[in-house]
C-alpha cells in the first residue's frame, strides 16, 4: 500500500496575530499565523473621510484588509512576536516551533521572500529533563524595548535571546544605498551583521526554588533593565480542593542583566488566587501589571499595595487575597484575550465573544484605585487580538470569521471624580476650555453599561479643540488639583470594516448532489458538493464548498468551424465611468472567427447575423476590441486593421505583412505579425467635438524589429509601480506653504480655519496666515516622538491617491529577452534575460548600467541564451486586485507550465520593481496544448495556433481576472482582498477553445464559451457562492453549535444536529435509589453554567435554510453522540435495502448516575407541501426511539443491519415491525466512538485503545473479533483505503499524524493476524476529524479501480490520500528526496523532519514507517525553474515530462468536487 497525501484546502483559523513593519519602516501591517501559514495583511482605506474625534484628530476611514504575501511553513506555529528594527530597514519576526525551536524572520526584497537569520534549537535531551510529553507552548516574550527576547522551554527553562545595541539605530535598508557612489565601501556594508548575539539558557529552578508550573511570563514596562514577570503556581490545587489549599499561584519579577549573565528576582508576591491564567503588562506612566485570574482582576505594582476586585461572586470564596467586590459585571475571565488600547485602557474579548473595554483608573500618586469595566459589544469568539495604527482592532478567531474594527471615540465626554465614582459627572462638550469646570451636585444617572467607552490618551486631548494645543503639556494647570483626582470615560464605537472568511473547525463533513445548476445539467458524472459543520457558538454554521465552478447556463447554440471569439462593448450614453472598471457597459456585437471569414453577430434582446456593420467579414478576425473609452471599435483581421463608431467604418489600414495576434491597452494598439515584427499605433481625434475624426496613427518611435519578437503585448499601468525613480523624490519632512482655494475641507480643528493635505509627505499645511503652517512644522517633529498619535499623520492618505496611467509594451524576442518599452517614447526600461526559464525572480539586467547601449554592445545581447524561448506560446499583462495594483505577467508554455509573475516594488534599479513568481497550484492538473479539430485545414491550423488561451475579463459576476481556456480551463481571480484564487472549470465542459466575457440585458455579468462540442454556452457565475476564497464557499449562518450532518440521498435533504446553550440553575442529585432535580439560586453575581439543548433538523439545498417545522427538539441533558445515515434491511411492501437516519444519544446527568441513553431512527417521508411552501415536502418519521442499558456511541449499519456500540458492548439488532431485535453482541475496549463497515468486517476505533477489526457471520450469526492494533493510542477518525484488490486501514490520531493499518495476517510479526500492521504514517501535522472515500476518477478503460480518502481538519483544511502504483511511489519518493534539498525551508524547517510520525513514546515496532508521499513538497516541482528541474531530473535518472505526467495522472485522479 503506497500513497500521496496532499492538502487541497489551506488551514483558515487564525490563532495569532502582531502588527509590524513588515515590507518596510513606513507601512503597519498585520501579520496572521494559524497552523503552518503565515499571511501579511495591508490596511487599505475604502474612501475619504471627513470625521475627527473628540479629540480633533482626523479619524482614519473604514479599512480593508489586502493580503500581500502568504507563507506556507513545513510546521506549525507555536508563538510569534516581532522586534522594531530600523537599521535593517523593516522589522524581525520571532516564530516559535514545537517543541523548542526558534527562528528569525525578515522579509528580503532581494528574494521577495522570509529570510532566516538565525535558528535556536533546544529539543536536546537534558533540556527536557526526563520528560515524553510536552504540553507547554513555547512562549516567545519581547522586551518593550527591544534589548532581548526569551522564550519558555518546556516548562522549566528560559532561552534569552539578546539583540545588539545597534538595531534601533535609524540607518534605514542597506539595499537603499546609492549603488554608484563608492563601490568599495558599499560592498562592506551590504554585509549586515546578525541581529541577534549569542543566546543561553536559564534555569528557572535556581533562581528560586519554587518556581514551577509557568503560567504566563510577560517583560514590564518602565525597567532600567529588562525585567520579566513569571507567573507560577509553586504547589498545584484544582477547584475540588480550594477548602484546604486555595491561593497557590505567585509571582516573581526578574531583571535581566545579559552581559554579567546574572538574574536577580527583584519583586516577588505570593498568595495570588488559584486561577490565575494571565499577566498583562500595563504601559507608562502607570506601570505594573494586571493579573486576570478566572474570578478576579488584580493591579500589582512594585512600589504600590495591590487593588484587586472579584468578577463574580465564586471569587469571595475560594480565596482570600483581599478583593473589592467591583459592582454591575458578572463575568469570567478564562479563554479571555487582552488588548492595549492606550496606556490605561484594554479591550478585553470573553469566551462568549462579548467586548469589554477595561480602564484603569487612578489617583495622583499613579496607583490605580479603582476598574471601569463596560460591555461595549458582542463580537465573534476571539482567538487573538491585535491593536493596528491605533485606531483598528483585529480579532482574530479560530470558531467564525476574524474581524477588522475600527475603534473610536464619542463625544460625550465624562469626568468621573474617582473618590465617589460615577457621583459627580461633568459634561465636557458644554464647558469653555479657560472656564474652570464646576462639578455638578445633583447625582447624574450611570451611564448605559452597552454604551461603547474609551479613556483619552491624556488630559488636554479631551478638551483641546485646536491642533496646536495638543502638544501644549501645560493647558493642565488650568483646572488645578480637582482634576487630577479624576479622570474621563470616554465611550467607545466599534465598527467592523471588513472579516476574513473562516472555516474552521470542520467537526463532520458530508457529500451532497448540488440542487442549483440551471437547465441541462443532469448528465454525465453526477456534480458533488460538500457540506462542512464549522464553528460553534454564535459562530456555528454550515459551510457549502464545491472545488469547480459550475456556469448556470442562460442558453446554449450549435455553431461548428469557429476558431476564436470577442465581443465588443456598444457606446453606452453615460460617460463618466470609472478608471478601473474597464469592462462596463453592455456587449453590442460579437465576432466569430471561421477559417476563411468572420461572423459578425449583433447582441440585443435576442442575437442576429448583420451584413453592414463597418467590419469586415471576408478574412478571418485575429483581434476586436474597444478603444477610447468604449467609443470606438477596432478590427484586425490577417490584412487589415478597421475602426469603426456605431456601425459606421471611420478607417481601414491594410497591413504589409500578415497579421498574428493583437492587443490593446487603451487608447494603444499593437499589431504582432508572423515575421516577427510589431506595429504599435495610437487612437487620436483630430478635432475634440467630432468623433468621426479619430485615427490611428502609429508612434513617432517604432519597436525595434532585430531581434525578431515573438510576442508583445501593450499594458496600461494603474498600480504606481512602474516609475522611475527620478519623479517623486520627496525630502521627509519637507513643508510646503501653499493655500488651496480650491477643495476646501473643513476638518474642525478651529473655526474657519481651512487645512489641506499633501499626499507626499503626509503632513498639514495651510497658508501662512492660518495656525496650521505652525502646526504642520510641530507635528512633523512629533510624530516621529512615540507619544503622538500616528493618525495626525494621516498615514493612510497615500493609498487614497489615484495612480495616474502609465502605458508600457511588454516585449519577449526570440533570444529570450523580455523588455519593457516605455509609450508613446519608446524608451527601454526594463530587461530580463531568458524569461522562459521559469526564475523566481526577474530582476532587470539594466538594473547596473543605466547607460543606454551602444550598436555593437546590442548585438553581444542579442545572442541567443538558450532554448527554452521556443516553449513560449503566449503572454498576458493585467492589472487585478485593488485599483488594478496587483499587476501579473501571464507567460503560458508549451512544456504544459503556466507561469504566473507578479510586480513588487524593489528599492534599485530603474524602474524600482522587479517580477516574483507566484506558486499557484492548478488542482485539476494543467495542459497547455493548442486545441486541434481533425477537420482543420492549413490555415484554419494556423489560426488555432494563435487563439489566445489566455483571456482578461473585466466583470463576470462581479469579479474581474483571467480565463485560461484550453484542455483545463481555470479561472484566475484576484479581488481587492489580495490573494489569487485559482477555481477550474467542471470537468465535464472542458476542453474550452475560446472565452469571452458578456453583460447584455438576458445574461447580465455573464460569459461565453465553445466547449468540446463546438457548442456555444452562454452562462453566468451562480451568485450563492463566493468565488474569493481558496474553494467556492457559501457559510450559513446558525447561531448554534452544528454537530454532525449527513445527506440524505432519497429526499434530497440534509439532516443536522445543533446544540444551543443556555444558562442552567438546576441538576441532577443521586438520593439513594433514584436521581432527583435540584434547583439552585445563587445570587445575580453568579456565573451559571451552559448547558446544551439539542435538536435534529431537515436543511433544504435549494434555500439553504432549515426546512420549517422539521426541528424536533431532544430532552433535556440529552446529548446527541452520533448520527448515520444507514441503509436497513426493509420489511414491508418491498424487499431490500432503504436510507433511514439513526441517531444515537446520552443523558448527561453527573458522576454519580448511571449514563443512558437512547437509539432513535427516523425515516424521511414525503409529505404534501403546505401552501406557499415548497420546502416543506419533506418530515421526520420517527419510527423508533428507547433507552437502551447504557450511552449509544457509535452505529452503522453492516449487511442491512444495525450495528451500534453500547456502553462497553456492541450489538447487532434487525429493524422489525418498528422495532430493533437483538442479533449478536461482543464485548470491547473503554469507549468506542466511531464504527465503520464494508461488506462483512467492521473496523470498530476507541478513544484510547486504537482500532480493533471485527467479522459478522450472516449464517452462524455471530460477532468475532479478528485482529487489533495492540498498542495504546488516541484516534479521532478512521476511513478505509481501497486500493484495488488491497484494503487498508487509515486512522488518524490525537498529534495530527496518519497511520495506515493492513491486515497480514501471513507476516511473522503480526502473531498468526492477531495483530495488525502499520504499514504507513505520515505527520499532518492537522487534527482530521472527519473523512470519507470517493472513487478515483479514472480514464474509463482502467482497469485499476481505487478510492480517494478525503479528509477534512479542525483548522479548516482539507486534502486527500491516494493509493499509487510502486512504480508511481518510487520515482515521486526518490524527487522528494531530492526536492527536500531544493526547496526553500522558510524558518529553518525541515519538510523531511515535518513529516515524521510524532509520538509522545518511541513505538515498540521501530521507528515511522513512513510509507506516503508528501505531495504538498512533491507538487512544488512544477513550480521550480527549469534549470533545477532538469537538474533534479537528471540526479533520480529520469526526465522531466515523466515526472510532470506523473504528478498530472494524479491531479486528474483527484478532480472532485
Amino acid at each position: 500500500m503506497f500513497s500521496i497525501c496532499r492538502q487541497t484546502h489551506p488551514a483558515t483559523g487564525i490563532e495569532y496575530a502582531v502588527s509590524c513593519c513588515f515590507f518596510n519602516s513606513e507601512e503597519v501591517c498585520l501579520v496572521t499565523a494559524g497552523a503552518n501559514i503565515i499571511k501579511v495583511f495591508r490596511l487599505l482605506p475604502e474612501g475619504h473621510t471627513k470625521e475627527i474625534n473628540a479629540a480633533g484628530q482626523p479619524i482614519p476611514p473604514k479599512m480593508k484588509l489586502e493580503c500581500l504575501a502568504t507563507y506556507t511553513l513545513w510546521g506549525n506555529v507555536m508563538s510569534i512576536s516581532s522586534v522594531k528594527c530600523p537599521s535593517a530597514g523593516r522589522d524581525l519576526l520571532l516564530v516559535s516551533f514545537k517543541e523548542a525551536k526558534l527562528s528569525v524572520l525578515q522579509y528580503d526584497p532581494q528574494v521577495n521572500n522570509l529570510i532566516t537569520l538565525s535558528m535556536h534549537y533546544f529539543e536536546e535531551d537534558d533540556m527536557k529533563g526526563g520528560w515524553t510529553t510536552h504540553p507547554h507552548i513555547p512562549w516567545v516574550r519581547v522586551d518593550p524595548d527591544f534589548r532581548c527576547a526569551v522564550m519558555l522551554l518546556y516548562g522549566k527553562k528560559l532561552a534569552v535571546l539578546p539583540f545588539r545595541k545597534d538595531i534601533t539605530s535609524e540607518d534605514g535598508d542597506p539595499l537603499e544605498a546609492k549603488p554608484l557612489s563608492d563601490t568599495k565601501k558599499n560592498a562592506a556594508q551590504a554585509v549586515t551583521r546578525a541581529p541577534t548575539l549569542a543566546s543561553y539558557v536559564i534555569v528557572l529552578k535556581e533562581l528560586d526554588e519554587k518556581i514551577d508550573n509557568i503560567l504566563d511570563i510577560q517583560f514590564l514596562y518602565g525597567y532600567y533593565e529588562p525585567t520579566l514577570l513569571l507567573l507560577y503556581e509553586p504547589v498545584r490545587t484544582f477547584a475540588g480542593r480550594t477548602a484546604v489549599r486555595s491561593d497557590t499561584c505567585a509571582m516573581a519579577g526578574v531583571s535581566l542583566n545579559m552581559s554579567a549573565r546574572v538574574h536577580p528576582v527583584i519583586w516577588a508576591i505570593g498568595g495570588l488566587p488559584f486561577d490565575c491564567i494571565q499577566a498583562v503588562p500595563v504601559q507608562k506612566p502607570l506601570g505594573g501589571c494586571l493579573i486576570m485570574a478566572v474570578n478576579s482582576l488584580i493591579y500589582l505594582n512594585q512600589s504600590v499595595p495591590p487593588y484587586g476586585v472579584s468578577l463574580n461572586s465564586i471569587a469571595t470564596h475560594t480565596t482570600n487575597f483581599p478583593l473589592r467586590i467591583q459592582e454591575g459585571v458578572c463575568i469570567t475571565l478564562d479563554g479571555a484575550r487582552v488588548a492595549a488600547l492606550g496606556d490605561t485602557r484594554f479591550a478585553v474579548a470573553l469566551k462568549g465573544g462579548q467586548l469589554y473595554v477595561l480602564t484603569l483608573l487612578s489617583d495622583s500618586v499613579r496607583s490605580v484605585r479603582s476598574f471601569h469595566l463596560d460591555r461595549a459589544a458582542a463580537s465573534v469568539l476571539t482567538s487573538c487580538m491585535c491593536v493596528i495604527e491605533e485606531d483598528f482592532l483585529f480579532l482574530g478567531s479560530r470558531l467564525g470569521n476574524s474581524l477588522l474594527l475600527r475603534v473610536t471615540e464619542r463625544e460625550n465626554r465624562m469626568l468621573f471624580s474617582v473618590d465617589k465614582p460615577l457621583e459627580a459627572t461633568v459634561d465636557l462638550t458644554v464647558s469653555d476650555t479657560d472656564k474652570e469646570p464646576q462639578p455638578s451636585k445633583e447625582p447624574q444617572p450611570a451611564p448605559d453599561p452597552a454604551a461603547k467607552k474609551r479613556r483619552l490618551d491624556t488630559i488636554s486631548d479631551c478638551v483641546a479643540t485646536n491642533v496646536i494645543e495638543i502638544s501644549d503639556k501645560d493647558e493642565l494647570e488650568v483646572y488645578g488639583s480637582d482634576i487630577r483626582t479624576s479622570t474621563q470615560l470616554t465611550s467607545y464605537v466599534f465598527e467592523v470594516c471588513d472579516s476574513l472568511l473562516n472555516i474552521c473547525p470542520i467537526g463532520d463533513v458530508s457529500m451532497g448532489e448540488p440542487q442549483l445548476l440551471g437547465e441541462g445539467a443532469g448528465r454525465g458524472a453526477q456534480p458533488l458538493e460538500l457540506v462542512a459543520c464549522s464553528g460553534r457558538g454564535k459562530n456555528g454554521a454550515l459551510t457549502v464548498l464545491q472545488r469547480a465552478v459550475r456556469p448556470q447556463r442562460v442558453t446554449a447554440f450549435d455553431l461548428p468551424g469557429c476558431i476564436d471569439m470577442w465581443t465588443i462593448i456598444g457606446e453606452s450614453p453615460e460617460l463618466s465611468r470609472d478608471v478601473h472598471k474597464d469592462m462596463e457597459g453592455t456587449h453590442a456585437y460579437m465576432i466569430l472567427t471561421q477559417e476563411d471569414s468572420s461572423m459578425i453577430l449583433q447582441t440585443g434582446q435576442e442575437i442576429n447575423e448583420v451584413d453592414n456593420s463597418g467590419f469586415m467579414t471576408n478574412s478571418p478576425t485575429v483581434f476586436a476590441g474597444n478603444l477610447g473609452n468604449n467609443k470606438f471599435m477596432v478590427q484586425v483581421t490577417t490584412t487589415t486593421i478597421r475602426l469603426v463608431r456605431n456601425g459606421v467604418l471611420l478607417q481601414s489600414i491594410s497591413l504589409d505583412w500578415q497579421a498574428r495576434s493583437a492587443a490593446v491597452a487603451d487608447p494603444y494598439i499593437c499589431v504582432v505579425t508572423t515575421c516577427g515584427r510589431a506595429l504599435v499605433l495610437a487612437l487620436r481625434e483630430l478635432r475634440a467635438k467630432d468623433a468621426t475624426s479619430a485615427r490611428l496613427a502609429p508612434t513617432k518611435q517604432p519597436v525595434p524589429h532585430r531581434p525578431p519578437l515573438l510576442r508583445a503585448v501593450p499594458y496600461r499601468d494603474l498600480s504606481g509601480l512602474f516609475t522611475s525613480a527620478d519623479e517623486n523624490v520627496q525630502v521627509k519632512g519637507e513643508f510646503t506653504g501653499k493655500m488651496k482655494g480650491k477643495n476646501v475641507k473643513s476638518e474642525g480643528f478651529k473655526p474657519g480655519a481651512i487645512y489641506e493635505l499633501n499626499d507626499e509627505d503626509e503632513l498639514l499645511y495651510g497658508g501662512d496666515q492660518t495656525p496650521a503652517s505652525m502646526a504642520s512644522i510641530m507635528l512633523a517633529e512629533q510624530s516621529k516622538n512615540p507619544g503622538v498619535p500616528r493618525r495626525i499623520s494621516r498615514w493612510w492618505k497615500r493609498h487614497l491617491a489615484d495612480a495616474k496611467p502609465t502605458y508600457w509594451l511588454f516585449v519577449v524576442r526570440d533570444n529570450g529577452n523580455l523588455e519593457l518599452y516605455s509609450l508613446p517614447e519608446m524608451r527601454l526600461s526594463f530587461l530580463v534575460r531568458d524569461v522562459c526559464a521559469g526564475h523566481r525572480i526577474l530582476a532587470d539586467s539594466l538594473e547596473s548600467v543605466p547607460i543606454p547601449p551602444t550598436p555593437e554592445e546590442e548585438e553581444e545581447m542579442s545572442t541567443p541564451h538558450g532554448s527554452n524561448v521556443d516553449t513560449l506560446q503566449e503572454m498576458l499583462v493585467v492589472g487585478l486586485g485593488n485599483k488594478g495594483s496587483r499587476v501579473l505577467l501571464l507567460l503560458r508554455c508549451s512544456n504544459h507550465q503556466l507561469m504566473i509573475y507578479q510586480a513588487y516594488k524593489y528599492p534599485r534599479g530603474n524602474l524600482k520593481m522587479r517580477f516574483s513568481r507566484v506558486t499557484a497550484a492548478f488542482p485539476f492538473g494543467y495542459r497547455s496544448d493548442v486545441l486541434t479539430a481533425p477537420e482543420d485545414g492549413y490555415e484554419a491550423a494556423a489560426l488555432r495556433e494563435n487563439v489566445r488561451q489566455l483571456r482578461y475579463f473585466g466583470n463576470v459576476g462581479g469579479y474581474n481576472g483571467v480565463f485560461v481556456c484550453g484542455k483545463t480551463p481555470y479561472f484566475l481571480l484576484l479581488t481587492g482582498r489580495g490573494e489569487l484564487r485559482v477555481h477550474p472549470l467542471c470537468a465535464d465542459e472542458a476542453p474550452v477553445s475560446t472565452f469571452a466575457s458578456f453583460n447584455n440585458a438576458n445574461c447580465p455579468q455573464g460569459f461565453l464559451y465553445f466547449n468540446a462540442k463546438g457548442s456555444l454556452r452562454i452562462c453566468v457565475l451562480p451568485t450563492h457562492l463566493s468565488y474569493d476564497a481558496a474553494w467556492a464557499v457559501r457559510k450559513v449562518p446558525l447561531r448554534e453549535t452544528p454537530h454532525a450532518v449527513t445527506f440524505h440521498v432519497e429526499s434530497r435533504t440534509y439532516c443536522l444536529v445543533a446544540s444551543a446553550a443556555t444558562p442552567t440553575n438546576s441538576y441532577y442529585r443521586f438520593n439513594g435509589e433514584d436521581k432527583e432535580k435540584y434547583t439552585d439560586t445563587k445570587g445575580d453575581r453568579f456565573p451559571y453554567p451552559m448547558q446544551e439543548k439539542f435538536s435534529v433538523m431537515l436543511f433544504s439545498p435549494v434555500s439553504w435554510e432549515v426546512i420549517p417545522n422539521t426541528r424536533i427538539e431532544l430532552d433535556e441533558w440529552e446529548h446527541v453522540t452520533c448520527l448515520k445515515n444507514v441503509a436497513l434491511s426493509y420489511e414491508g411492501t418491498r424487499s431490500g435495502l432503504r436510507g433511514y437516519i439513526a441517531i444515537g444519544t446520552n443523558y448527561n446527568y453527573s458522576e454519580d448516575i448511571t449514563s443512558r441513553g437512547r437509539i432513535i431512527i427516523y425515516d424521511i417521508i414525503d409529505v404534501v407541501p403546505e401552501p406557499g411552501q415548497p420546502l416543506t415536502k419533506n418530515r421526520f418519521k420517527e419510527l423508533y426511539a428507547k433507552e437502551q442499558k447504557g450511552p449509544v456511541t457509535a452505529l452503522t449499519q453492516v449487511l442491512g443491519y444495525l450495528i451500534s456500540a453500547v456502553g462497553q458492548k456492541i450489538y447487532i439488532w434487525q429493524l422489525k415491525d418498528n422495532d430493533l431485535v437483538g442479533v449478536a453482541f461482543i464485548d470491547t475496549q473503554i469507549y468506542v466512538h466511531k464504527m465503520l463497515a464494508v461488506k462483512n468486517l467492521i473496523l470498530v476505533a476507541d478513544v484510547y485503545k486504537s482500532i480493533s477489526l471485527l467479522r459478522y457471520q450472516d449464517q452462524h450469526r455471530t460477532l468475532s473479533l479478528v485482529s487489533r492494533d495492540l498498542r495504546s493510542a488516541q484516534i479521532y477518525e478512521m476511513q478505509f483505503t481501497v486500493d484495488a484488490r488491497q484494503l487498508g486501514f487509515l486512522v488518524s490520531e490525537a498529534d495530527g499524524n496518519f497511520a495506515l493499518f493492513a491486515y497480514l495476517p501471513q507476516a511473522r510479526e503480526s502473531y498468526g493476524g492477531q495483530r495488525l500492521i502499520r504499514k504507513c504514517d505520515y505527520h499532518l501535522g492537522q487534527q482530521v476529524h472527519a473523512m470519507f472515500r470517493i472513487a478515483a476518477r479514472q480514464p474509463p478503460d482502467a482497469d485499476h479501480k481505487r478510492h480517494v480518502t478525503v479528509f477534512t481538519t479542525l483548522d479548516g483544511g482539507l486534502g486527500y490520500v491516494l493509493p499509487v502504483s510502486e512504480k508511481m511511489y518510487r520515482r515521486l519518493l526518490m524527487l522528494q528526496n531530492v526536492m527536500n534539498n531544493y526547496c526553500c525551508h522558510i524558518a529553518g524547517l525541515n519538510p523531511r523532519a515535518h513529516r515524521t510520525y510524532k509520538s509522545p513514546r518511541r513505538a515498540a515496532g521501530g521507528g515511522p514507517a513512513r510509507g506516503i508521499l508528501d505531495g504538498d513538497l512533491v507538487a512544488l516541482y512544477g513550480t521550480m525553474p527549469a534549470a533545477e528541474q532538469q537538474d533534479i531530473a537528471k540526479k533520480i535518472g529520469t526526465k522531466v515530462d515523466e515526472i510532470m505526467t506523473d504528478l498530472y495522472e494524479i491531479d486528474r485522479l483527484t478532480a472532485h468536487f
